[in-house]
């Protein structure tokens, strides 16, 4: 202590110190640690999507399978149409639609432009005949959207081949129809479908409920709140409804100048 020898201490040696080989070498591990972390969770990754990409072909695969075993099933079906009812062949239909297309159109197969939206439109034609008959006649686009695409599986459909496809319906002479209502919502409909029928019903419903409104309409007929407010304006403007518009919400009532008259 009295000798003082630290000050005597040479400078590189205090240099050495904290440069020792410790305080590198934790440094090292430190970095390195981190990017052979990252290294190995990426690898996991790449694994785990290269696996989940495998049991999805395979199931494409089966899936086809089974359409075209259903495929066969529905021919069968057709040639003992006395002995099985028409609801029961719905239903059965509606199954192979949940069930998916086997071959659906895509650009790939059919060109692009007008032949490729035709031959869309023939098929949805066909695919989309039992889910109207069971919701009425008429269903709006967006659910004709979602129905659509589920079936198609990984072949999805943009919004802009569906409408142009559907636009083509009545030129082919398909049993179903585009129709825009004046509020701009997009519907398609069997060609069968009656308006005149629609708007009776609805005048009926109304009119044996004293008044309704859209939300409560749709639970009374079973279909999308977005449809059975159309039906309502469109009785509405046909002049069998008339409507209270107050702070609870559109309601509509007969038009008693016309059913008293």
């Amino acid at each position: 202590m009295r000798q003082r020898r630290w000050e005597n201490m040479p400078v590189s040696q205090t240099i050495q110190i904290n440069r020792g080989p410790q305080a590198g070498r934790i440094r090292a591990v430190g970095i390195v640690g981190i990017e052979r972390k990252l290294e190995e969770k990426r690898k996991e990754t790449d694994k785990n999507i290269s696996e989940a990409f495998e049991d999805l072909s395979k199931l494409m695969e089966k899936a086809k399978e089974m359409v075209e075993l259903s495929k066969s099933i529905a021919n069968k079906i057709k040639d003992k149409q006395g002995d099985i009812t028409e609801d029961e062949t719905i239903r059965f239909k509606s199954y192979l639609l949940s069930m998916g297309i086997a071959n659906p159109v895509t650009r790939e197969t059919h060109g692009s432009g007008t032949h490729y939206h035709m031959q869309l439109a023939k098929q949805l034609a066909g695919i989309l005949q039992a889910p109207l008959e069971e919701r009425g006649g008429i269903m709006s686009l967006t659910e004709v959207y979602c129905l659509v695409n589920r079936a198609r599986g990984l072949e999805l459909l943009s919004p802009e081949d569906l409408v142009n496809a559907c636009k083509m319906l009545v030129a082919l002479k398909l049993p179903l129809r585009l129709r825009l209502f004046d509020s701009g919502v997009m519907v398609i409909e069997l060609q069968s479908h009656n308006e005149e029928e629609m708007v009776a019903s609805a005048l009926e419903t109304v009119s044996e409920k004293g008044s309704l409104t859209a939300e409560e309409f749709a639970k009374l007929v079973g279909m999308s709140v977005l449809l059975a407010k159309e039906r309502l304006l469109l009785a509405e403007k046909m002049g069998h409804l008339c409507r209270d518009d107050s702070v609870e919400g559109l309601r509509f009532y007969p038009n008693l100048f016309m059913t008293q008259s």
